[in-house]
């Protein structure tokens, strides 16, 4: 894993920027910073300021894990040509299907969380396509985690657990995942290439593809478990690359 801002890698940058290229990022934990209090999330006015231009020199797109709806309320100010929800679900084709899934199986998971002591504090966040368990607010979070899954694995409908951040993702089995979405966007753009940067074990669905070449993936954090060829030291940085993206197409001839 290499830091993608070091001096050594200013001309991968040069090349990317001069290319037909798809620049793709998460949200949460890498536009904006990570919140206790998840519907307070937002970017900083200065990465707000920077993606927006982002926006207007590149194809630009936003993958997450919150659905798509709640993804345009934050980035209201940019014209972000793409954004895919539910970690890539909504990109998908047969949707309604896992819309009946998931309704069917959120009563389900809340009455049986609801029985399991160790899960007081948990929350449940509908997203029509998918389910976020957040179990910050328990106190013994690691038996709050494997109580959670277990009622997942339980459900009558196999699902696709995805742990994230304090939050156990819920996803009907064979929907499809963000490395989907990114390929689906890449091709739609006509692009060459496509970058990609991400923060969590959602993301990995997209650093695994593992196509050079074809994708420069960047993880926020260095990590030895991920399959991500970059990294960014914290989120503050997404602040450096957004700014040398923009100033490498900004000094291209017109």
């Amino acid at each position: 894993m290499k830091h993608i801002l070091a001096r050594t890698n200013l001309e991968l940058l040069a090349q990317l920027a001069c290319s037909r290229v798809l620049l793709a990022f998460d949200f949460d934990g890498t536009l904006a910073p990570i919140v206790a209090a998840r519907d307070r999330a937002g970017m900083r006015t200065r990465t707000q300021r920077l993606f927006q231009r982002a926006c207007e020199l590149y194809p630009c797109a936003v993958i997450s894990g919150r659905s798509r709806e709640d993804v345009l309320e934050r980035v209201a100010t940019a014209r972000v040509k793409h954004v895919v929800g539910n970690h890539g679900l909504e990109a998908g084709e047969d949707i309604a299907s896992f819309e009946r899934v998931v309704a069917a199986a959120a009563p389900i998971l809340a009455a049986a969380i609801a029985t399991k002591r160790e899960c007081r504090g948990s929350e449940i966040e509908d997203k029509r396509f998918s389910l976020a368990v957040h179990y910050r607010k328990t106190r013994e979070k690691q038996k709050a985690r494997a109580a959670i899954e277990a009622a997942v694995r339980a459900l009558p409908s196999a699902m696709r657990i995805i742990r994230g951040k304090l939050v156990v993702n819920v996803v009907p089995e064979g929907a499809p995942h963000k490395g989907d979405a990114l390929t689906a966007l890449r091709a739609a753009e006509g692009a060459d290439t496509a970058l990609y940067v991400g923060d969590d074990i959602t993301d990995e669905d997209v650093f695994e593809l593992d196509e050079p070449g074809r994708l420069l993936s960047v993880r926020v954090g260095a990590s030895r478990r991920s399959a991500a060829a970059y990294y960014l030291r914290d989120q503050a940085e997404i602040d450096g690359l957004l700014s040398t993206l923009n100033q490498l197409r900004g000094s291209l001839p017109s």
